[in-house]
């Protein structure tokens, strides 16, 4: 498939490609199975948590987000929506209110395709908080079901407890954006802030728009525009050049983006063993290997080692790391409800430099 190629997500286990070879009573018991599982996580989430939708919902009763269970490329489908709803309205203003050339959007989609068809084959699962509408209010968790599937057979673990674990992580991140109904407005209002300072202000890496990008000189190309939007709402930096287009200023307001970032992933991740075994029976053999299977990554070399620095991974495994170890000491020196106040306000949000000393954090917020 080409990396410009999508196509509409799919929730039926007979997608031509991207699955990994299994009988077709098995994908039908994958999807069934995942979706059985996102139902389950999110009464346990909120108990664990202590999060409770702002709106008054009962998690027990109501789902606190559309649950789409879809392959790789539908996945890299539901991405580029989400890229659009970012970076389009500002595309537009930086051509004048015209459509951009068919060459200029080819440009485009070949980069963020290719960085999605690259991405598309390790994410388990994502919360998209930012493309809620009418069929979706409270945001779509996808569920990469080829992908569960692979990474549940290369670690040898109960694969009913697996995706039991995977779905406590993604609603754990559906609690959080309905606990705190303003943080999704807050991080898209950041991050188009920061990617419409680069548009009308900032420089392309060489200092003039590339030929593939925006017409005029001193813009950045579409591509950079695009890529940019991508590693702000991943969280990722590629390391490819991208982030040079930023001004200092620019980079600290896309650091204080990050720590929100590493808040979400690290809390998530800490509360989706917070659960145990009465929940998840092999949760310590699931967690011990997926560490194992993400050190060995990390530490990968050749074709491997590029493709981790090209895509970002390493910063990614950094900030879940850095996340959960914020939560862990915050929640040691506060407790859970003292936690939970970072979802009061954007006040209570931590700074890059918090995520690094909680306890600094705990003294500016409960004194």
């Amino acid at each position: 498939m080409e990396s410009t190629t999508v196509r509409a997500p799919s929730t039926e286990p007979t997608a031509p490609v991207d699955w990994p070879t299994a009988a077709r009573e098995d994908l039908v018991e994958l999807v069934a199975g995942l979706r059985a599982a996102a139902t389950t996580a999110t009464a346990h989430a909120a108990r664990i948590t202590g999060l409770l939708p702002a709106d008054g919902a009962d998690p027990q009763a109501e789902p606190v987000s559309k649950v789409q269970v879809v392959d790789r490329a539908g996945w890299a489908a539901a991405n580029v929506r989400l890229i659009e709803s970012l970076s389009g309205p500002l595309v537009r203003e930086l051509s004048d209110g015209k459509v951009p050339s068919r060459p200029m959007r080819l440009a485009g989609a070949v980069e963020v395709g290719s960085v999605l068809g690259l991405l598309s084959g390790k994410v388990l699962g994502q919360f998209d908080p930012f493309t809620s509408d009418a069929t979706a209010p409270r945001g779509r968790l996808l569920l990469v079901a080829p992908n569960v599937l692979q990474v549940e057979r290369s670690l040898g673990v109960v694969p009913e407890d697996f995706r039991l674990w995977v779905a406590l992580h993604e609603q754990t991140h559906a609690l959080q954006f309905a606990a705190a109904p303003w943080l999704a407005g807050h991080l898209r209002a950041r991050a188009s802030e920061l990617l419409a300072d680069v548009g009308r202000s900032g420089m392309g890496r060489s200092g003039t728009a590339r030929s593939s990008g925006m017409a005029r000189p001193g813009r950045p190309a579409l591509g950079d525009l695009a890529q940019l939007a991508v590693e702000i709402l991943s969280g990722r930096d590629s390391g490819n050049g991208v982030l040079d287009l930023l001004a200092d200023e620019q980079k600290r307001a896309l650091e204080e983006v990050s720590a929100v970032m590493s808040l979400l992933e690290g809390h998530a991740d800490v509360f989706m063993d917070a659960v145990g075994r009465s929940v998840v029976p092999s949760v310590r053999q699931i967690r011990s290997r997926f560490e194992a299977r993400r050190d060995a990554a990390a530490n990968a070399v050749g074709p491997q080692r590029v493709l981790r620095r090209l895509l970002g991974l390493d910063a990614k495994l950094a900030q879940y790391r850095d996340g959960a170890a914020f939560v862990r000491e915050v929640r040691r020196s506060v407790g859970v409800d003292g936690l939970n106040v970072v979802w009061t306000s954007p006040e209570h949000l931590p700074t890059s430099r918090e995520i690094a000393d909680p306890r600094a954090w705990v003294r500016r917020v409960h004194g």
